[in-house]
C-alpha cells in the first residue's frame, strides 16, 4: 500500500511539472509542437505567374540590411519558395501564404533565422537541380 502511494504521489508531481513547463511557455512555441504532434503540415501550390516584384530590397530592409543577401537569394526562386511552408509559426498568419510571403510586405525573414536559412537551402538546392519536391523534403527534415 505504502509503495502504491508513494508511485501515486510521484506521478501526481510529474504532472504538476509539466503542466508548469507547458504553461510557462509562450502560446506560440507550444502551438508548434502541438502543431509538430498533428502531423506535417502541407506545402502550399506556387501561384501561377508569381514573381518576386513583392520581395523587399536592400533599400527597404530596415531592421535587418545584413540580411539582403538572402533576400536577393529569394528574388531569384520565387515560384520556388512560394511553393514551400515556412517552419517559423508564421505559416499559421492568414497574411502568410508561403516562405516567400516571408520575404515581402513587413519582411519578417529580416530578422528569422529559420526563413533565412529555409531560403538558403532551397536556393542551393534549386542551384543544384533539385525538383521542388525534393527541396521540401530536405526543408522537412532540417526545419520540419
Amino acid at each position: 500500500m505504502l509503495a502504491r502511494r508513494e508511485m501515486l504521489r510521484r506521478s501526481g508531481g510529474a504532472l504538476v511539472a509539466a503542466v508548469v513547463i507547458v504553461l510557462g511557455r509562450p502560446a506560440r512555441a507550444f502551438a508548434g509542437v502541438l502543431a509538430r504532434a498533428n502531423g506535417p503540415h502541407t506545402h502550399p501550390t506556387p501561384r501561377p505567374g508569381i514573381d518576386a516584384s513583392k520581395v523587399l530590397t536592400k533599400d527597404q530592409l530596415k531592421e535587418g540590411p545584413g540580411a539582403a543577401p538572402v533576400f536577393d537569394m529569394v528574388r531569384q526562386i520565387p515560384q520556388v519558395a512560394d511553393g514551400i511552408r515556412c517552419n517559423c509559426g508564421c505559416a499559421e498568419l492568414p497574411e502568410f501564404y508561403s516562405l516567400l510571403s516571408c520575404f515581402e510586405a513587413d519582411g519578417m525573414a529580416q530578422h528569422c533565422m529559420i526563413c533565412q536559412g529555409q531560403a538558403r537551402l532551397a536556393f542551393r538546392m534549386h542551384g543544384e537541380g533539385k525538383t521542388l519536391d525534393q527541396i521540401r523534403t530536405a526543408i522537412d527534415a532540417k526545419f520540419g
